[in-house]
């Protein structure tokens, strides 16, 4: 069903692809194109709400909405904008921007940015979107990673219960996991890692204990180096999988929802996952379920992780990039962005929006996350060129080979940082 949604979005996207400014040009009426990516039904009905608002208000400048897909949106943009078919407003991860700015597809925004926005949000956020001079994108929600807990099976075990201002060690959390093990008995496990995509998970979370694995040198070049820091957070997963057997493998290539069954069952009692799970398990855990957020674990540089928010750019080639501003600084007003955030179930980035009360209630862990907006910081592969590359033709299969214990520790850094410099030299060549 989501490969048939792809699809459709991505035929009628290409159906309205030429027609637009043409219409526009007719009537007198400037029409913008918004791709937008949201999927739940809460997301989606906010950003669709906020579109007829601003459209009911604003009869000269309408907005056409656009459904598009995460699951596609890379390869997407990239025949859309070479057709010269993109959508006027693009909504994208910011991980996934460099490709794209370096390449000339999307407008440097910092001469239509609105004071407002731009002081809105943090400076830590717009470096997200910063590439080489450019500003190429407003970051606007951003997911911590937490954990998502049972609360029954972790107050009857007498494990300590961590919270932000006193979260587990790396260290103390892999304790924590046996105990855990040893209480749940035969067959359950105290963790559940669903790493069917482990990059992103193992360079966030790094960041806590100090990791980096991409080093900007002197020449400006970008190149992967393996230190200690870098082997802690892949170092507690793969021993927790393969030596301590406090997690299993049987969830390794699994997404965050097929991790659900088992967590609501009592198979797992911690489940790693982005923020913004909360919603489904709000929605489909059974009747007398007790679960909590927890922070996830905290190295040398304490609670600090990675994170790539949710950007919405605009397209280099739009003819009304006034406008598309104009749209969104209205779309992104703070009380508008907690819609937002509340729809899809994360944070927003801009500072009014995070101090509403509303994201800082205990109900569904809320207040935890919050607790952890200041130490997010931008994920290390933000402004790395061929990532998406490395990414999946190095960086997956060579995590996913170590935390299963195909390989060791020795031949996950030789493919990193070897292999991975072949691909990111092709992609810096002057």
């Amino acid at each position: 069903m989501r490969r048939l949604l792809t699809a459709a979005a991505a035929l009628a996207l290409l159906l309205t692809g030429c027609t637009a400014g043409d219409e526009g040009a007719e009537d007198g009426v400037v029409r913008l194109r918004f791709q937008s990516l949201a999927w739940q039904k809460e997301s989606v009905d906010a950003n669709r709400q906020l579109v007829d608002e601003w459209n009911a208000a604003h009869p000269d400048v309408q907005i056409d909405y656009v459904q598009g897909s995460w699951d596609s949106v890379h390869d997407q943009l990239l025949t859309s904008f070479e057709g010269g078919e993109a959508p006027d407003i693009i909504h994208d991860a910011s991980d996934d921007l460099a490709d794209f700015a370096y390449g000339g597809h999307l407008a440097d925004l910092r001469a239509l940015l609105p004071e407002r926005l731009r002081t809105d949000i943090p400076a830590r956020s717009w470096e997200t979107t910063t590439f080489g001079d450019g500003i190429y994108g407003v970051p606007f929600l951003q997911e911590p990673r937490v954990i998502i807990a049972n609360r029954k099976l972790l107050a009857s075990s007498g494990v300590r219960v961590p919270t932000p201002e006193r979260p587990w060690s790396w260290t103390e959390f892999r304790q924590i996991a046996r105990d855990l093990t040893r209480h749940m008995g035969a067959g359950r496990y105290a963790v559940a890692w669903p790493l069917k995509e482990p990059v992103s998970v193992s360079l966030n979370l790094g960041l806590s204990a100090g990791g980096r694995l991409f080093h900007r040198e002197a020449d400006g070049r970008v190149t992967v180096r393996s230190t200690e820091a870098d082997t802690v957070v892949p170092g507690t997963v793969h021993d927790q999988v393969v030596t301590d057997r406090t997690a299993p493998r049987t969830t390794l290539g699994s997404g965050g929802s097929d991790t659900l069954p088992g967590f609501f069952a009592g198979k797992y009692a911690m489940v790693p996952l982005g923020f913004a799970y909360r919603q489904q398990i709000a929605q489909q855990a059974p009747e007398g379920f007790e679960w909590t957020v927890l922070p996830a674990p905290a190295g040398s540089a304490g609670l600090t992780q990675g994170v790539s928010p949710q950007t919405l750019s605009i397209a280099e080639d739009s003819p009304y990039k006034k406008e598309a501003m104009e749209f969104l600084d209205f779309f992104l007003r703070p009380a508008n962005m907690v819609r937002l955030a509340r729809g899809d179930w994360m944070l927003p980035t801009g500072t009014a929006a995070l101090a509403d009360p509303s994201l800082h209630t205990a109900e569904a862990g809320w207040a935890t996350g919050a607790a952890l907006a200041a130490h997010l910081r931008p994920a290390p592969a933000q402004s790395v060129r061929g990532y998406p590359e490395w990414k999946d033709k190095v960086a997956t299969p060579a995590f996913q080979e170590y935390y299963s214990g195909a390989i060791d520790g020795a031949e996950l850094r030789s493919r990193l940082v070897e292999d991975g410099n072949r691909v990111l030299a092709r992609y810096q060549r002057k």
